[in-house]
């Protein structure tokens, strides 16, 4: 069991971590700031915080084993949640990441000429971000990037892992957030990717 501080815990991400976390025994924090909308789950703690107060972030998660961070990059600050992990003194990060970074055929999904436009300010966000952990060698950073579709679905516990390069499989590229729950904690539980980015999909 661990103590763990959940950045994001009402999101569609974050509230599927929260399960598989709870499920497995851990203390949670649970962090949002809409603290309300966060599953009342066993060993669940909800806190209110807003994830751009780098002091207040900082302080709530200070005591922690591990911060996961599940808020969306557009409207947060990756100098923001790195510089409170560092501050509370939290040596292991793990980020909900994005898929645009992902490699297809030697190149990021994001400069494919197909790739939707709805999507780029966020995988644009997620990019940099994932940049800037790879300049951070003071934390035991993990990035796991979903396959191309994130979505609702089930929790089966079948699916691949890969590194770099996005994961397609019969029915296209896709994961359910149950699933990268799964992985995302796996890899809580068990580090295997230490300082890198890897990617989970069917």
């Amino acid at each position: 069991m661990a103590k763990i501080a959940l950045i994001g815990a009402s999101g569609n991400a974050g509230a599927r971590i929260l399960k598989e976390l709870s499920d497995r025994g851990h203390q949670v924090t649970g962090l949002a700031r809409n603290p309300e909308k966060i599953a009342s789950l066993p060993g669940v703690t909800a806190v209110k915080v807003d994830a751009n107060d780098r002091a207040a972030l900082a302080a709530a998660l200070k005591g922690h084993d591990a911060v996961i961070s599940a808020v969306h990059f557009t409207v947060s600050d990756a100098d923001t949640l790195i510089g409170a992990v560092r501050d509370a003194g939290v040596k292991r990060y793990l980020v909900v990441g994005g898929a645009g970074s992902l490699l297809a055929r030697g190149k990021r999904l994001i400069d494919s000429p197909d790739f939707p436009e709805a999507y780029r300010p966020e995988a644009t966000a997620g990019t940099v971000f994932l940049e800037k952990l790879q300049a951070v060698s003071d934390l035991d950073w993990t990035f796991l990037s979903p396959s191309a579709e994130f979505v609702p679905g089930t929790r089966s516990g079948k699916f691949r892992l890969g590194k770099d390069d996005l994961l397609v499989g019969p029915n296209g590229s896709s994961i359910s957030f149950e699933d990268y729950a799964i992985a995302l904690v796996d890899e809580l539980e068990t580090p295997a990717h230490i300082r890198s980015r890897f990617t989970v999909g069917y």
